[in-house]
């Protein structure tokens, strides 16, 4: 199966606003420690790791939308990891995020329509309406959603909203960072079950960041663990589930409150 991305000991430092002094530039604190791995074409991969792990900043190194410091990111064998955003914007279609909040991540003065249809018309997509309306259906939101506003939604609807934009595009690539940590467990469900859906029926690639194993085990074909801005494991879900490698993996998985891989979550 071909690489969709194929990362080559990545590294990330950010400026350490925190510590700046009154005069001078700001430390620098490296977030990504020489991450190396695969993303293969068709997989649904977990990035799974704790708070200041270096997940998300991981994430935004794979869209560009931060500039990695040393390594390598390839892009279905183009290397795109200095190109400038004149250079990016034909992958930007086909490379799409689903954010953590919706609230923050959908234009409060537009309607939903406006909202998924927006990146089309950007990207010049003929019929961004119809393509809008469709999106909707295939996130199993009725077409009258398209005319209301995203604080008339629940969480778990504005999410829908949020995959429903990023599916319109028909990308190759789509990023989830933590898109279900702040609903309840009965929408967590039915948004990842969608998720999940929507990714196989239209053959895409799907990087899925979360800090619960749980829910990467139940969505998720292969799991990277990131600890400290490194990666202390990368397998398949069912080998690192069942025998994990790492003490901090191992850490994770008994921070698990249902433990029982079969019981009827979604």
């Amino acid at each position: 199966m071909a690489d969709i991305y194929d990362v080559q000991g990545l590294r990330l430092s950010l400026a350490d606003m925190a510590r700046k002094p009154l005069f001078g530039a700001a430390p620098r604190h490296e977030i990504l420690k020489g991450l190396t791995f695969r993303i293969a074409r068709g997989e649904i991969v977990g990035i799974v790791g704790g708070s200041g792990s270096g997940k998300s900043t991981l994430g935004r190194a794979l869209l560009r939308l931060l500039e990695p410091s040393e390594g390598r990111v390839l892009f279905e064998g183009t290397d795109i990891t200095h190109l400038p955003e004149s250079a990016l914007r034909p992958y930007r279609r086909r490379i799409q995020m689903i954010f953590q909040d919706p609230m923050s991540s959908l234009n409060p003065r537009h309607r939903v329509g406006q909202i998924i249809a927006a990146p089309l018309m950007l990207h010049g997509v003929e019929g961004p309406r119809e393509a809008a309306l469709r999106a909707l259906d295939e996130v199993g939101l009725p077409r009258g959603f398209a005319a209301r506003y995203p604080h008339e939604l629940s969480g778990g609807q504005r999410q829908r909203v949020g995959i429903a934009r990023a599916i319109a595009l028909r990308p190759d690539f789509i990023l989830a960072d933590e898109i279900v940590s702040g609903l309840d467990v009965s929408s967590q469900a039915q948004v990842l079950a969608i998720l999940k859906d929507r990714v196989r029926d239209l053959g895409l690639t799907l990087a899925f960041i979360s800090h619960d194993l749980s829910v990467i085990r139940r969505l998720c074909d292969r799991v990277i663990v990131l600890y400290q801005g490194q990666i202390v494991e990368d397998g398949p879900c069912d080998r690192v589930f069942a025998d994990p490698q790492a003490d901090y993996t191992r850490e994770l998985l008994a921070a698990i409150p249902d433990p029982d891989p079969d019981s009827d979550w979604f």
